[in-house]
């Protein structure tokens, strides 16, 4: 297909998001500092239907999959539009998006559109990508998390349907999904990669069960999520038989590669802690200028990451590592953030004083918890490691012993 002229283009983006949403007003507003959200069920559910209505109208529009192949139900542009449509709507009153939505519309619906069958696809991918229907990710396990591989979580086929039984953890918005991306155990006799299934699930199918986690900030936006002898479809399967790690890691690159995707800013920013320093009357303090230099610093490293990203996702070159390290500079930031606010605060952090300070401990006590989500640290730094700087990789003493011979803690 022929790559519209970007100028072009965004010109009738705007013009659409003008007659949709409108421009940001000029009302003030105190900032989200929240990393993750502390919302009732009602007050989320009222957040998601405000997203979805105008996704559903994004997507009508023709802006609903920017990337995705054509064939696939997407536009089949380059990841540079929606890094450019993402800028643009930044400019316009967007309701703001959730953790939910983007799993849903980023990376559930491109996983079934490019794993699922024909009929799967024809059923799922137009609902997922235009979220009349969400989905969350059934992945990681309370003894899988980093080490995803070690999924233990059963299939055993029983006629024409899988019969799952196991445990999910961490599940984003799972509360709120009508549908999982799950990945089972369904042949133990070989080594743990080979034997991993992914599954389509329906969350409202007898035997599942979800509970929500409270964090220490407040929110409990993740869940754990049980399967109790829960029959899945085969026709439900992604990929085949044995093929889910493959499906894993390419729903895990979309995780990494995103760009433009509407996702709703983590925390508090730099300019939030520039606002503080001022209010507090300390910005012209020569420690604290340094501080808020080094803060500033680090984050036009992260914008000019996600931009070397972004432009490698255009030219069609995957970024490899360099989604580790922009996932690294990422939550090295949120924490350093909270840090220098804390700082700046002191001891009015640990009580609220009616002066809308106290939201600082929102982010505080969630920015730790981003070094987790998204793959941790570690993993990201061990692929910078090995991928960047050729340093031996980890010694892995299960690649080739069959999972059912692995001792598991």
């Amino acid at each position: 297909m022929t790559v519209p002229d970007q100028d072009t283009w965004a010109a009738g983006v705007r013009g659409w998001l003008h007659s949709a949403v409108g421009p940001v007003g000029t009302t003030s507003r105190a900032p989200d500092l929240a990393v993750f959200r502390n919302l009732s069920d009602e007050r989320e559910a009222d957040l998601l239907a405000a997203i979805r209505d105008y996704r559903r109208a994004r997507y009508d529009a023709g802006y609903g999959a920017l990337t995705l192949p054509v064939e696939h139900g997407g536009a089949g542009l380059p990841a540079s539009f929606a890094a450019l449509f993402a800028q643009l709507e930044a400019e316009f009153a967007v309701p703001p998006s959730t953790e939910l939505i983007s799993v849903t519309t980023g990376l559930v619906a491109p996983a079934v559109a490019l794993y699922g069958s024909p009929a799967l696809r024809e059923r799922f991918v137009a609902p997922l990508l235009r979220t009349d229907l969400l989905a969350c990710q059934l992945f990681s396990e309370p003894a899988a998390g980093s080490d995803l591989a070690a999924v233990a979580c059963r299939a055993r086929l029983d006629g024409d349907d899988w019969v799952l039984d196991g445990q999910k953890v961490w599940s984003s918005g799972a509360r709120h999904a009508d549908l999982g991306l799950l990945l089972a155990r369904t042949d133990p006799s070989v080594p743990k990669h080979a034997g991993i299934t992914a599954f389509l699930v329906r969350l409202d199918l007898p035997g599942v069960t979800v509970r929500p986690i409270r964090q220490m900030s407040g929110g409990s936006s993740f869940n754990e999520v049980f399967l109790d002898q829960v029959r899945v479809p085969d026709e439900f399967r992604l990929g085949g038989v044995g093929q889910g790690w493959a499906v894993a890691t390419a729903t895990l690159a979309f995780e990494r590669q995103a760009s433009g995707a509407g996702t709703r800013r983590k925390g508090g920013s730099f300019d939030d802690v520039l606002a503080l320093a001022r209010a507090q009357g300390v910005s012209g303090d020569p420690v604290v200028r340094q501080q808020l230099a080094d803060l500033y610093v680090r984050r036009v490293l992260k914008a000019w990451t996600a931009q070397r990203v972004a432009r490698a996702a255009a030219a069609g070159v995957s970024p490899g590592p360099a989604g580790s390290v922009g996932k690294l500079v990422a939550s090295d930031l949120l924490v350093r953030t909270g840090e220098l606010a804390a700082d700046l605060l002191g001891h009015q952090i640990l009580a609220d004083h009616g002066d809308g300070t106290f939201a600082w401990t929102e982010h505080l006590l969630g920015a730790p918890g981003y070094r987790l989500a998204g793959g941790t640290d570690q993993i990201q730094r061990n692929v910078i490691a090995e991928r960047v700087l050729g340093l031996p990789a980890e010694p892995r003493l299960d690649k080739d012993v069959p999972f059912s011979d692995l001792t598991r803690g």
